[in-house]
């Protein structure tokens, strides 16, 4: 098998942020990494599980609606993959922010949870989707869009 491209990042020197992880046409992939690989600081999944509800929900309910794809874990727990059509630079760092300004504030019920509508509803943490929301909140404000290549300096 091909070594696929998100396998030739080196992990050891990435850092939390927002990175630009695929470009396929008009599609982007971007690696929001929430959490410093391999340092044995991941995600909880109820507070995971909880950031794809509200982000999903939120993401696909903003301006920029039409251009998200998906928006799901990094089966590591060390952040999410956002993937979008004809957004990027700045414009998309900025919705990013927006979203886990969302997350961080948000109030009332997680979008989604319930058995008709998930498939482990009871996997959910509203409190633990906040406090990661707004601990990643620390890297990503005021973060340039310059920044969004694996190797920026």
């Amino acid at each position: 098998m091909e070594k696929i491209a998100s396998f030739t990042v080196d992990h050891n020197k990435l850092d939390r942020g927002i990175y630009t992880s695929r470009v396929d046409g008009d599609c982007y992939t971007f690696d929001l990494r929430m959490k410093k690989p391999n340092t044995g600081d991941v995600l909880a999944t109820d507070a995971m599980h909880a950031i794809e509800h509200i982000g999903a929900t939120w993401l696909r309910s903003s301006r920029f609606k039409d251009q998200i794809i998906y928006f799901g874990p990094m089966g590591c727990r060390t952040g999410f993959y956002l993937i979008t059509r004809d957004l990027t630079g700045q414009p998309l760092v900025d919705l990013v922010i927006d979203a886990f300004r969302f997350i961080a504030a948000c109030e009332g019920e997680i979008p989604g949870a319930s058995a008709k509508e998930c498939g482990n509803y009871r996997d959910l943490s509203l409190e633990g989707a906040k406090q990661q929301a707004a601990e990643y909140l620390t890297t990503i404000e005021g973060y340039p869009a310059a920044w969004l290549d694996y190797d920026h300096e």
